[in-house]
């Protein structure tokens, strides 16, 4: 039975891997795949640890300070590094031209990134870490989650065709 505070195990393999995300996504830099691959192998995990912290009463999520020049210009950035490896078929895009794909890495990437270091940020300033958990379950219940399947399964097909190395 899942209580309303985590294991403080669970608590700290979380709080390593959001930190080695935003490391990664940081570190990101043009020609090299490298990092994506390790965001490849690191994603399921962050998956699964999600999962270990919740569920959670839903309260007053954190306030984000979002600044969304500084948002647009991280997409912008990992639009442009990912190139041609950006954009992936979502279940409901029929048109066969490559302009029509809806779904881009780019932007799963940039809103789990955001996502994570708010929370982080959060928790560098003496934030309740139990508020901050249960903010970040209910955003990655209500919006965030699904950028992390959808980049998992976008990086899953580019691993198997072998351009993530």
């Amino acid at each position: 039975m899942q209580t309303d505070v985590a294991k403080q195990t669970d608590v700290d393999e979380l709080l390593a891997i959001a930190r080695r995300y935003c490391e990664l996504i940081e570190s990101l830099q043009e020609g090299d795949r490298q990092p994506l691959a390790q965001i490849n192998e690191l994603l399921p995990r962050l998956h699964a640890a999600m999962t270990m912290v919740g569920p959670w009463q839903e309260d007053k999520p954190l306030e984000a300070a979002v600044d969304l020049d500084r948002r647009f210009e991280l997409f912008s950035s990992l639009h442009r590094l990912l190139g041609d490896l950006d954009g992936y078929w979502m279940e409901y895009d029929v048109a066969p031209d490559r302009q029509e794909m809806s779904g881009s890495l780019a932007d799963d990437l940039t809103d789990i990134y955001c996502e994570l270091k708010n929370g982080l940020v959060h928790l560098e300033g003496n934030s309740d870490a139990r508020r901050m958990l249960r903010s970040w379950r209910s955003g990655f219940c209500n919006h965030w989650g699904q950028h992390v399947v959808d980049a998992e399964r976008h990086l899953y097909a580019l691993a198997a065709r072998h351009r993530l190395y």
